[in-house]
């Protein structure tokens, strides 16, 4: 079983860090669910992580990011890009915006787009900020499998395939995100719904949003 450890344990996060930084996967709560976590310019951790959640490498991973300005770092933000951030992050909005020319990770598949969010977890920011770079943000479990509800779970299902597994008891809502593409030049798109609805982020930027049929 791997190694499982309470959020509020002294020296966590530089143990986390270090970890990440060696290669290896964690495990970690978020604000919406359980997250299976790479550091995202590691590819040999980011391609163990495709192999052990059982996703084909051309299917691109989500990014976690510590605040706005990592996300510039990891993209070209627009000012619809900042505006959605503004009022969603930190949060359950992950906006797809176009990639940074001058990053590039495994965990983008060779796409030119990067999914980001900022998560509404205090303990998790911090991680990322003291790593210095994105972590992966996927669901901790197999592909075609129930999110896990608790460290226990995951422990059970993913087992040695991470090196460690922070507790954070009930994640927050057990719902995902929110996803918005706006990289296209016709509006924002919802290409999944999630714990933000589309009528929020429409009172939030006065902007429409189709749906991912609509747009289709």
């Amino acid at each position: 079983m791997a190694e499982i450890v309470s959020e509020r344990a002294p020296g966590l996060i530089d143990h986390a860090v270090a970890l990440l930084r060696d290669g290896e996967l964690i495990t970690y709560p978020t604000d919406t669910l359980y997250g299976l976590g790479a550091a995202s310019r590691n590819d040999g951790a980011v391609r163990k992580l495709f192999a052990v959640k059982g996703r084909p490498p051309s299917q691109a991973l989500p990014l976690l990011v510590s605040d706005p300005v990592m996300a510039e770092w990891v993209a070209q933000v627009p000012p619809l890009g900042h505006r959605l951030m503004s009022s969603f992050w930190p949060g359950a909005l992950t906006i797809v915006m176009t990639r940074s020319e001058d990053f590039h990770s495994v965990a983008l598949s060779g796409g030119q787009t990067a999914a980001l969010r900022a998560p509404a977890h205090g303990f998790v920011r911090e991680l990322i900020h003291a790593l210095g770079e994105p972590i992966t943000g996927t669901s901790a479990n197999r592909s075609g499998s129930r999110p896990p509800a608790s460290a226990q779970e995951i422990a059970f299902q993913l087992g040695q395939m991470v090196a460690l597994v922070i507790d954070g008891g009930t994640v927050g809502r057990g719902v995902e995100s929110t996803i918005v593409d706006i990289t296209g030049e016709a509006g924002p798109v919802v290409i999944r719904a999630g714990a933000i609805s589309s009528f929020e982020i429409e009172q939030a930027i006065g902007v429409s949003v189709r749906s991912s049929e609509d747009a289709g």
